[in-house]
């Protein structure tokens, strides 16, 4: 477990103009990232996930385990909201070198409570790899409770959730009452010191794409006990972390990465780059970092 500990970066899928990906971007991306961040996660939502093929998937993972030259875990995305769709591609995907799977709750359909439980215990059963459950309402429009995620914590192959609910007091009902070996996973950046302070163990971060510095000391001073120093850290995130948000995921981040010489900020619709006034904005924000 200890080897998710600390910063999971998010990786967004660099491309070019018309629509490719771009590797050596992405190969740029892993060496960036690599110094701050504990293990990539490749195929998450903030890598276009759901505008990415099967095989530009499959693709991605190789070459991220190829050129993983820090040698740092990985885990992979694979959910939605057909149950039987994600155990098939978990069984049709070449998961070599993967350490856990991301799976994020049904989106759009909105199962019940229970119907959320059914659908990843079934996962979890039938996976090879552990599953971290992943809870994000404002994009799947429904909550994985406390009591619920709680329930699954109990499954023995479910290893820990990331908590994008931004709901402070029901992250603590998870900490207060989780398995001690349960993974309490911040998905929101500028939560990541609360969490660490009443038990998480780390961030999956967007912002981590860019600035992976910030996060790697707020580990460190959180794992030390000192709260105030790395709350400071996370104060630097305040003015840049919003601007992320403003024209979706990962429009922001990658304008930033653009902004620092790592990708270009091309999307694949329907998003499109960020806007000239979103460009000014991120740009003054990180400007004023320094």
């Amino acid at each position: 477990m200890k080897k998710l500990y600390g910063t999971g970066v998010a990786l967004v899928t660099p491309m070019d103009s018309t629509g490719a990906i771009d590797y050596k971007a992405l190969k740029k991306l892993l060496t960036h990232t690599a110094k701050g961040v504990d293990y990539y996660v490749v195929m998450g939502t903030t890598g276009e996930s759901v505008t990415v093929s099967p095989a530009e998937k499959q693709e991605v993972l190789n070459f991220v385990r190829k050129n993983n030259t820090a040698k740092l875990p990985i885990v992979y995305g694979i959910g939605g909201n057909n149950t039987q769709a994600v155990l098939d591609t978990i069984s049709s995907t070449d998961l070599k070198g993967v350490d856990a799977i991301l799976s994020v709750s049904p989106y759009y359909n909105k199962p019940s409570q229970e119907g959320i439980c059914q659908h990843f215990k079934t996962i979890a059963d039938a996976s090879p790899l552990p599953i971290i459950l992943y809870n994000v309402p404002g994009r799947t429009a429904s909550n994985i409770t406390a009591e619920t995620t709680l329930r699954l914590a109990a499954h023995k192959n479910i290893m820990g959730i990331k908590e994008a609910s931004g709901n402070l007091e029901q992250c603590m009902r998870i900490a207060k009452s989780m398995p001690k070996d349960f993974l309490l996973i911040s998905g929101d950046d500028l939560l990541t010191v609360p969490l660490y302070a009443i038990g998480g163990k780390g961030v999956i971060s967007v912002l981590a794409n860019a600035l992976p510095i910030p996060f790697k000391k707020m580990k460190e001073l959180a794992f030390a006990g000192n709260y105030v120093k790395a709350s400071q850290h996370q104060f630097s995130l305040l003015e840049i972390n919003g601007p992320m948000y403003e024209e979706a995921n990962p429009v922001g981040v990658k304008q930033l990465l653009k902004e620092i010489g790592v990708c270009e900020n091309y999307v694949r619709m329907p998003l499109l780059p960020a806007s000239g006034a979103l460009q000014k904005k991120i740009s003054k924000a990180y400007r004023n970092m320094a």
